[in-house]
């Protein structure tokens, strides 16, 4: 179900643990092309499929169904703060935050970049989907700037696999307009052309904030344990998914 799962504890008296991780394309129901852990509910896919798969999530990081909770991603820059389930659908947005250890947040992707933030001494936590209009956006200063501003001042980052730089060809003009807001995100793609790399941006944004930052490795595109739209246009959306966990023995 997992290609990464960590379980950390609280660092000091009022904060709280953390339980994130980043799903694989494994361990589900969905049928073909959408085999078969396929959290994305707005692909195609069979939607009791899909129900199935996010009640397995939810069972696994420990919360109840109604307490999984996902976004309507939109690509833009918009984070809010949720404290229980949605009422009705979920709102637009491209990053949650939350300080309750009864809620476990979500993002979907297919080749943008999941990231997952914590603070484990103020107990905030957030997911934020950046795919490269987000990332031109700074969606992850957003999110940074909400959970400072509900206390949060020692935060980490795990920045989930997503398609490589030398995987996401785009024109000469989108690669400047993403290079000017981070410079180290300009690639070349692996046949020689103007390329970006989402996760290399987000990264270098996420640091210049004094953000702690596990990048775990993995390109969408090039592994089979993953969902890639860039590789395969009807396809499943695997998550970023983050919970705090109560107390400092957590």
């Amino acid at each position: 179900m997992f290609v990464w799962r960590e379980q950390l504890p609280a660092r000091g008296d009022r904060g709280a643990g953390v339980d994130w991780a980043f799903t694989s394309a494994a361990g589900g129901v969905s049928a073909a092309p959408y085999t078969s852990l396929n959290l994305g509910g707005h692909v195609g896919d069979d939607p009791a499929a899909v129900e199935t798969n996010r009640q397995r999530l939810a069972e696994s990081v420990g919360v109840s169904r109604d307490r999984l909770i996902f976004m309507q991603q939109c690509h833009g820059a918009d984070v809010l703060v949720v404290d229980g389930p949605w009422r009705g659908e979920a709102p637009p947005c491209d990053g949650v935050v939350t300080t309750s250890t009864d809620l476990a947040l979500a993002v979907l992707v297919a080749d943008c970049t999941p990231v997952l933030l914590v603070d484990r001494e103020a107990g905030v936590a957030a997911a934020v989907h950046a795919g490269r209009p987000g990332m031109v956006a700074r969606v992850v200063g957003r999110a940074v700037e909400t959970m400072r501003d509900l206390g949060a001042n020692a935060i980490e980052a795990a920045v989930g696999p997503s398609v490589c730089g030398r995987c996401y060809e785009v024109p000469l003009e989108m690669r400047g307009d993403a290079a000017a807001v981070s410079p180290v995100s300009a690639a070349v793609s692996w046949t020689g052309t103007p390329a970006i790399d989402v996760a290399a941006g987000v990264v270098e944004q996420l640091r210049a904030l004094d953000v702690t930052v596990h990048w775990v490795p993995g390109c969408t595109r090039e592994s089979g344990d993953l969902y890639s739209y860039r590789r395969d246009p009807v396809t499943g959306r695997f998550a970023g998914v983050v919970r705090l966990l109560g107390g400092p023995t957590a």
